[in-house]
């Protein structure tokens, strides 16, 4: 019998904040196999094909302009997920994990207006708030039902 990996799914490029962010999920949703993406545009290519297996997508805004030899490579912003998502049926809760003001509100509104259940931290205090607000978010969408956690 195989069974289906669920999957939390993040668009983040900072390496301290996501072993911080690892470390919670191992806590809060232990089994859940946890993907992280630096770039846009291969994360709306892998939720275009693993979106009904994600039980929680966590969503930054700025990402880098990397170098190679000759050539740079955009890997693009949190808004281009979010516009995709914003088209596609409502299936996890999304946190907005963003310090560009503007443009997380904008996510956070695209999302929101799209019927997708959301919500909004700013990284503050070097990474204290992963353990802290972005926790508590998650926290939160298990106590709300959005987020099974086996017992």
């Amino acid at each position: 019998m195989s069974t289906v990996s669920e999957f939390v799914a993040i668009l983040e490029d900072e390496q301290n904040r996501i072993t911080a962010m690892r470390g919670c999920l191992a806590e809060i949703l232990p089994g859940r196999e946890v993907v992280f993406f630096e770039h846009a545009q291969e994360m709306i290519v892998w939720l275009g094909e693993h979106l009904g297996q994600v039980v929680l997508l966590s969503l930054d805004h700025d990402l880098p302009v990397k170098s190679g030899v000759g050539i740079a490579v955009d890997c693009g912003t949190g808004r281009q997920v979010a516009d995709y998502l914003a088209a596609v049926p409502p299936s996890c809760p999304v946190i907005v994990h963003s310090s560009n003001d503007m443009c997380a509100t904008g996510m956070f509104f695209a999302l929101k207006d799209s019927g997708w259940p959301c919500s909004r931290v700013v990284p503050c205090d070097y990474i204290r708030w992963v353990a802290d607000a972005w926790a508590d978010k998650i926290r939160q969408y298990i106590w709300d039902g959005w987020i099974r956690v086996s017992r």
